[in-house]
């Protein structure tokens, strides 16, 4: 079975909460054509609920940008995967750059939310990437592989079947540079070898890679129709609805002609 595409909305930690629900709304409205591509958005937790509501009928799915790995307790600020699931989440961000890099988590870390994650039925993005001294040092390969096999230890192969990847290049978030397509490509299906060694082929076959870096209406269908590219993990792009339909149009029109 071909893989599906996959485009993710990330708002990280902007607008209101009226600003929210109508991107939310109005993105909602114009969904309903685009039956080969899976979507989902990512709003700060406080309008969790909210956007929730404003696309509860539509095609688009509810995420997490983030959660923490107890289920309870005395831990201020933080949401657990319980609570995701409560609200209405189906899937969970997790290891994102800005976490690994502001807030200093460390694959340990992404390891124990990937495992609550996965033990209440969400489903993990787990992010990878390395920064631009690292890649100008021909070191993406080993920053990648360490972050794998850091994030997923003692992941089984059925718990697998439930992981996303998202493949972001440190260098291109938020900056307006993109790893060209060839870049892009080149980690993503080392990123299929790698799970191929861990698990075996089928399963690799079978797990979904998004890339994540300044993806635009511009430059999406060039990276989607890669082969081992199966969608897109969005930032600024998508706080503006035309712009996270463009995305998704792209990634229609390339799994269509697929």
């Amino acid at each position: 079975m071909p893989r599906r595409k996959f485009i993710a909305g990330n708002w990280k930690m902007n607008g209101t909460r009226a600003a929210s629900v109508a991107l939310a709304g109005a993105v909602a409205a114009q969904v309903d054509s685009y039956t080969a591509v899976d979507m989902a958005a990512f709003p700060p937790s406080v309008y969790l609920e909210a956007v929730g509501q404003a696309i509860k009928s539509s095609a688009i799915a509810l995420g997490a940008q983030n959660c923490y790995h107890e289920a309870n307790g005395a831990f201020t600020g933080e949401i657990s995967p319980q609570m995701a699931t409560d609200i209405g989440c189906k899937y969970v961000i997790l290891g994102h750059s800005e976490r690994r890099q502001i807030f200093k988590e460390s694959n340990q870390d992404v390891n124990r939310k990937v495992m609550a994650v996965l033990g209440v039925n969400l489903i993990p993005i787990v992010c990878v990437g390395e920064s631009l001294e690292q890649r100008q040092a021909g070191q993406t390969a080993a920053v990648v592989r360490e972050q794998i096999e850091g994030s997923l230890a003692g992941i089984s192969a059925e718990q697998m079947r439930n992981v996303v990847i998202a493949y972001e290049p440190i260098w291109a978030i938020g900056t307006g540079v993109v790893a060209t397509p060839e870049q892009a490509e080149e980690v993503h299906a080392g990123l299929r070898r790698l799970l191929e060694s861990r698990y075996n082929s089928e399963l690799a076959s079978t797990v979904r890679i998004q890339y994540g870096g300044s993806v635009n209406a511009e430059n999406a269908a060039s990276l989607l129709s890669r082969p081992n590219i199966d969608g897109a993990l969005v930032g600024g792009a998508s706080l503006k609805g035309e712009g996270f339909l463009a995305i998704v149009a792209a990634a229609q029109s390339v799994s269509q002609k697929s």
